[in-house]
């Protein structure tokens, strides 16, 4: 690991990737666009009619649950990176005594609505993952989310989180037509996606009362060494805490 810019507050780190040798970045700078890209996405003005926008809200459910119908065999990996980022997921499974699968409780609920408080007990969750989740939810409602996991999460305990981040090459591909709001997009099968800011997803932590660890742009670049393609990727990489109660 070497430090690109030994600034305090733009201080970048670069590594080698473990799964394919690329490399990634880290810090708080977001990607630079080139001319061509900043062009194309300045002339992105137009946006999806409230109607469709109402729709696509409506039927956010179906929608995804079409997509995981589709995508049942051919579209999860093994996350690998997940323990290596994020030592204390590692740590919470190999380290608890308690951990069995017969212990782990499985259901299905709407995290915008559906209270945790109904199947987990309060101030009782050692850690929370958000990996690729919130970019699924409405902006507005966003923040229901983590007001729903604080009540469950305990003192001193964190939420990790991973999404995709601002100028994403996944960002970049979507064509006019597809914008439904500032960093929103639709895809052709009607699931959404936000892109964000590290501002943004702080400021939406610290409104619902988390304490920010780490917030941090995850740049690499996705190889495809068959057709000789390199993609560039841009993620969100966070862990903000949940403070501890003042006596």
């Amino acid at each position: 690991m070497f430090q690109e810019n030994t600034s305090t507050d733009c201080l970048n780190t670069t590594t080698a990737s473990t799964e394919d040798g690329a490399f990634q970045k880290k810090g708080h700078s977001a990607r630079i666009l080139s001319p061509e890209e900043a062009e194309r996405l300045a002339k992105d003005r137009v946006l999806v009619s409230e109607f469709k926008q109402l729709k696509l809200e409506k039927e956010a459910q179906k929608n995804w649950d079409l997509f995981y119908k589709r995508n049942s065999t051919n579209f999860f990996k093994d996350r690998h990176w997940t323990t290596r980022e994020f030592q204390e997921l590692k740590a919470c499974r190999e380290q608890n005594a308690l951990y069995t699968t017969e212990r782990c409780k499985v259901f299905q609920c709407d995290l915008t609505k559906d209270d945790l408080l109904e199947n987990i007990p309060a101030d009782s969750v050692d850690v929370v993952t958000l990996i690729f989740v919130l970019s699924a939810i409405h902006p507005d409602k966003m923040h229901l989310v983590l007001k729903n996991i604080y009540k469950v999460l305990k003192p001193g305990k964190c939420v990790l989180f991973r999404d995709y981040g601002l100028y994403d090459h996944a960002m970049l591909r979507f064509k006019s037509g597809s914008k439904l709001g500032e960093n929103f997009y639709v895809r052709q099968d009607g699931t959404r996606s936000y892109f964000f800011t590290e501002e943004f997803l702080s400021q939406l932590f610290k409104a619902e009362g988390y304490e920010q660890v780490v917030n941090e742009y995850v740049q690499r670049e996705t190889v495809n060494r068959k057709e000789d393609l390199r993609v560039p990727r841009v993620f969100l990489q966070s862990k903000f805490q949940k403070p501890f109660s003042k006596t």
